[in-house]
Formats: structure tokens, sequence, C-alpha cells
């Protein structure tokens, strides 16, 4: 019996000496986890620094990892004019980073049964002349249709604000060709994400920004997320707002874009959402990433559908558009990712699935988002990147 006893306590103490070893090592790896974060954020707050003192850097950056914010700062002006800064909750125009939110309004329908990617858009919008054209086509740039913006140009009236309503029924009256065969090849196009965001409106019956609010932004807590699309048209002003501003090489100074005459599309194609006109900020497109990768708001097999390539879009990068969503591999394996831009906005929201890295770029002075982005990943990958630096 004494035998016994003296196994079972020897039994314990390594079993208590092996628990405290792993809480140990726990401990250590937490350690080194917050000392990791600490190390990305110091790289990456001097590489930031670098890009506003040499290249004049203007906007707002949040950088996560595993699910957790490692960085975010805001650098600039809301407003060049007035001086006012930003801060991290400075609402920025996302341009065409809008159009992975106008995909989602489609997934929900489709979950619903109300529509179908094989349905055609006559089934929705009879009075346009394009035959063969799905939902599909439209949700992955390969319908073939003239981008709006090129096409009402030089016919629309540059001191009325169009709407979605306004470019369908032009498209209709003045029938502009398609330039390819539906399906037969990849074309950027914002006019089939603006015809996407009409039937939404005439399948929910509501307005897209309604729809958008009450499925998505609601939901997520996107308390500072709204399609806005009445600043010109309807003198709408938001608080904490992010102007967009473009540097003037004669003036030797940033200006409102509205202010320039040759920029004047930006007043009268104010009223079109779908492609555009949705406008957040790095908090709130974060919620939303985290949304996609959890499948919070669709089914994981009808996310994969989104997130997935349904299209080959460059073949020289081997690039892919999935819905709404540009996809393609990288040395660090799946990355899902979108651009925007409008005059004074640049804008880029990247995920790079298997590590888990999320980076946040919205720029209100047109600076090199992507191209930052992609240097903020590069950083917490772990690679070396030199500082831009006075010529």
């Amino acid at each position: 019996s004494s035998l016994l006893f003296s196994v079972v306590w020897l039994a314990r103490i390594a079993h208590a000496r092996k628990r405290k070893i792993l809480v140990l090592l726990f401990l250590i790896a937490i350690a080194f986890q917050v000392d990791a974060q600490q190390n990305y954020a110091a790289a990456i707050e001097e590489y930031m620094q670098a890009q506003v003192k040499v290249n004049q850097f203007n906007g707002n950056v949040l950088v996560a990892k595993n699910g957790e914010i490692i960085y975010q700062e805001a650098f600039g002006y809301a407003n060049y004019d007035t001086k006012k800064r930003l801060n991290l909750n400075s609402v920025f125009n996302l341009a065409s980073v809008t159009k992975q939110f106008t995909a989602m309004g489609i997934l929900l329908l489709k979950e619903k049964g109300k529509l179908s990617y094989t349905d055609s858009l006559r089934k929705f919008l009879p009075e346009l002349p394009y035959s063969n054209i799905t939902l599909h086509h439209l949700l992955t740039h390969t319908s073939g249709l003239p981008d709006y913006m090129s096409v009402l140009r030089p016919k629309w009236d540059h001191k009325k604000v169009a709407f979605n309503n306004d470019m369908i029924r032009f498209l209709a009256a003045e029938k502009p060709p398609i330039h390819f065969k539906p399906g037969q090849k990849y074309e950027y196009s914002n006019t089939g994400f603006a015809l996407l965001a009409s039937i939404i409106e005439k399948v929910s019956g509501q307005t897209f920004g309604a729809y958008m609010a009450q499925y998505i932004f609601t939901p997520l807590g996107m308390t500072h997320t709204r399609v806005y699309n009445t600043r010109r048209a309807a003198n709408e002003l938001i608080p904490n707002y992010a102007y967009g501003f473009v540097y003037v090489p004669d003036l030797k100074k940033y200006v409102q874009a509205d202010s320039l005459p040759e920029l004047d599309y930006v007043h009268y194609l104010d009223g079109i959402q779908g492609q555009g006109r949705i406008n957040s900020t790095v908090g709130d497109l974060f919620k939303w990433d985290r949304a996609l990768k959890n499948h919070t708001l669709v089914s994981e097999a009808t996310q994969r559908e989104m997130l997935s390539p349904q299209v080959l879009s460059d073949t020289l990068n081997k690039a892919y558009y999935g819905y709404g969503v540009g996809v393609r591999k990288s040395g660090k394996g799946n990355v899902i990712s979108h651009t925007g831009g409008w005059p004074g906005y640049a804008t880029v929201l990247t995920h790079y699935e298997e590590e888990d890295v999320t980076v946040i770029v919205l720029s209100n002075n047109a600076s090199k988002s992507n191209a930052i982005g992609n240097d903020v990943a590069a950083i917490v990958f772990g690679k070396s990147i030199t500082l831009p630096k006075e010529p």
C-alpha cells in the first residue's frame, strides 16, 4: 500500500508540474503574441509616417490579424479647407468597394428564393433591349454592357443629377450596343452593379439604401455606414465626413474635387448607386470583413459562391473575380480584395484568408491606397519594406 501511495503521489506531482509547464508555455505564447503585435504596430507606424511625410498620405488605416486589431490610425485632414482633422470614425466614400455589398444584397435575396443567378436581366427590367444577360453576368462583369459613365457623358445634361432610373431610361432609349456576347469574357463595367441595385429595389420593394441598412448594416452593427447619393441632389451633409480632395500642381495645393470643371461628373453622376455610393469607416469595414469570414449573413455555401473565383479577370497575374470581389492567390494563400477610386478617394479592403490578416486603407486625397495596403500586409508577414524617401 505504501508503494501504491508513493506512485500516486509522484504521479500527482508530475501532473501538477505538467499543468504548471502548460500554463507557463501558454503565458509565454501570449507574451510573444503581444510583443509581435507591438512590433507589427511599430513597423507599420514607421512606414505610414514615411508615407505621410514623403507622399502626403491622407486617410485612415486599419490592420487586423486573427480577428484582433493590431493597428489603426487616422492621418491628416477630413477637410483641407477648414483644417478639420480625420478621426477613426470619419466616413469615406468607398467607391467600388461598394460592389461587394451590392453582391451580398443579391445573395440574400437568392437565399430567400426571390431570385436566381440564372435569372435574366429583362425579367426584372423588361424595358432594356439586352437579351441573354443573367444576374451572374452582372455580378462578374461578363455582361458586355458598356459602362454608363462613358455613354451618359456626351448626352446627359450635366446640370442635372442622374439616378438609377435615369440611367435605365437612357439605356432603354439610346440602346448603346453591348461590347461582346454575354459570358464571352471579362470587362469591368459599373453598369452591371448599378442595375443590380435597381433589381434589389424591384424585388424587395425597398430603396437600395433602406434594404442595405435593414439587412446588412444594422445586423452587423455598422452604425457609421450608409448609402449616400443625396449630397449633391439634396444638398444633404452628414457629420464627420471625409471630403475628397485632389492635388492641383498649378495651385500647389489640394482642392475639393467638386470645384474642378473637368471633374463635373462627380455632380451629375452622384445619384447612381450600387456600383458605388456606400460610405463607411475603417471600423465598420472590419465588422463587414468578419461577417464575410464567419458567413454571418448567409450560409457558408452561399458565402463561398461570392468569395470563389467565378471568372478569370487577369490572365497575366492569374487573378479572378467572384461576386463583387477580386480573388487571387499569393504566397500566403487565397486573397479576397477590392479597390475603389473616385475623384479624391482611393480605397482598398483586403483579406488574406489562410493567415486571417485584414488590411483596410481609405484615402480622401487619392493616395496610392492599394500599394500601401500591399506594403502593410508584407510587414505583417515579416517581409522587409523599403520606406519611401524624399527624392
